[in-house]
């Protein structure tokens, strides 16, 4: 492996370039030449696909992308190369087994293949969403306590006491360490204390994740994300954050959210400049598995069909040509107490489990209001479940999220989207559990999803 000192030394001496010059001449033209030279398409009725030569496609064009450009340190202005060597060793390490959490909470993670018959882990909590500290305990009790969720990710606390978080300062020490102890005593509470969790999601800068670099907040079973910045970049303070996890061994999740309509240009652009982003992040950001989260430019979710067809063809390509740990990140447009938010939960999973991902979420109201809840993590994990129980066939799988997109679609020409409910207007706050309408609902929509054809549900 490139020993991460001769990396460090790249990003200080690499070939100078002005960010618009990467932005629009490297990685934009680049793309689109691969899309040509790979001839890459995709139809839009045909969300999931089945056609693994079009995957094999892919994974090359993100390869010979990852070859061609490297990564951007934002920092320095200079751009890291990589040989064909160096990124074939970044590839052949990524593992293919991981175990997260402590004693018989603990799970073992691996990298499932497409139309696995085993069921994706399930990761529970509204990744990225600000969350006030008066409500955050009780919802991530919400995630914790349900038997299907595995493991555990969070929102971001966005002030302690009267302070608000501000990046790089004092404060952002105490709330990432504020969040640990929260997540550590809803563990507990619910009778899984060692359960596994992407943690230190308040850390704004490589700040929080050196100040919670001990067994007290993070544990090393736990894990923590190494970002790659929009597209192809990085900055010395996310490679900060690598060089933290050598020694302390904290478990390291890349998590590179490449826009969808943005410098890559249409799907299947996006698609290889996601593969190309998954393969540095192998040796930029020592990723020990993935979390795929492409974004729409416009919408933010990825339940729109361009968004979905990206995870399809992204999770595909490395099944079947670089098998590793990928979680798939779920971002709704609809937030909590509303019928769509489980449609397009229940899209995203069906998609997700069918190509080799586990699932983390849902990121309910695009994960920027904490208008979110347990019970559509529930229902994600019992969708995952179900497909991979039931044998679903990819093209199955297609059908059913057509259907399932007719069903929630149209929200995404409403101006003010669909943010639905803050947590404590669809939980008991007391009991942690769900208010009456929010559980029937829920019920309705998992007896429309068994009428779909999913019937192991």
């Amino acid at each position: 492996m490139l020993n991460f000192y001769e990396l460090l030394s790249r990003g200080n001496e690499g070939p100078y370039m002005a960010e618009q010059e990467w932005d629009l001449q490297e990685v934009a033209m680049t793309t689109m030449q691969l899309v040509q030279k790979y001839d890459l398409t995709w139809d839009r009725e045909q969300i999931v696909t089945d056609d693994p030569a079009q995957a094999d496609a892919v994974f090359r064009a993100g390869l010979e992308l990852a070859q061609r450009l490297g990564v951007y340190n934002r920092t320095t202005e200079r751009v890291i190369k990589f040989s064909p060597q160096e990124l074939e060793s970044g590839l052949r390490r990524m593992p293919q087994e991981l175990l997260m959490g402590e004693g018989k909470d603990a799970r073992r993670l691996f990298a499932r293949k497409i139309m696995d018959p085993r069921p994706p882990m399930i990761w529970g909590g509204n990744p990225g969403a600000p969350i006030p500290e008066s409500i955050f305990l009780p919802l991530q009790m919400s995630y914790a306590q349900e038997p299907i969720i595995d493991l555990l990710c969070t929102g971001s606390l966005t002030r302690v006491g009267d302070i608000e978080v501000r990046t790089r300062g004092p404060i952002e020490i105490a709330v990432t360490r504020r969040e640990m102890e929260l997540l550590r005593t809803a563990t507990r509470r619910v009778g899984r204390p060692g359960m596994g969790i992407l943690a230190a999601a308040s850390a704004v800068s490589e700040l929080g994740d050196v100040a919670v670099a001990n067994p007290t907040y993070m544990r090393p079973s736990d894990s923590h994300l190494v970002p790659m910045l929009n597209e192809l970049k990085m900055d010395n303070g996310n490679l900060a954050r690598a060089v933290n996890s050598i020694e302390y061994g904290v478990i390291n999740a890349s998590l590179p959210c490449v826009i969808v309509g943005g410098l890559g240009g249409n799907p299947p652009g996006c698609a290889v400049v996601n593969v190309a982003s998954f393969i540095l992040s192998n040796l930029v950001a020592l990723a020990d598995y993935h979390i795929c989260h492409p974004i729409h430019i416009r919408h933010v979710a990825t339940s729109t069909r361009e968004v979905l067809w990206v995870e399809n063809i992204v999770g595909q390509a490395f099944a079947r040509n670089a098998p590793c740990i990928m979680i798939m990140d779920i971002y709704p447009k609809s937030g909590a107490g509303t019928r769509e938010l489980l449609y397009e939960t229940a899209a995203n999973a069906v998609v997700n489990t069918l190509v080799g991902g586990h699932l983390e979420g849902p990121g309910s109201a695009d994960g920027a209001k904490p208008n979110c809840s347990g019970l559509e993590a529930r229902l994600m994990g019992e969708v995952g479940h179900a497909v991979a129980q039931q044998g679903l066939s990819l093209q199955e799988g297609n059908e059913l999220v057509l259907e399932l997109l007719g069903r929630y679609e149209s929200i995404f020409d409403n101006p003010d989207g669909n943010p639905g409910l803050p947590f404590d207007q669809v939980y008991d706050l007391m009991t942690i559990h769900p208010k009456p309408e929010w559980e029937a609902m829920y019920e309705e929509v998992k007896k429309e999803l068994r009428q779909m054809g999913l019937t192991s549900l």
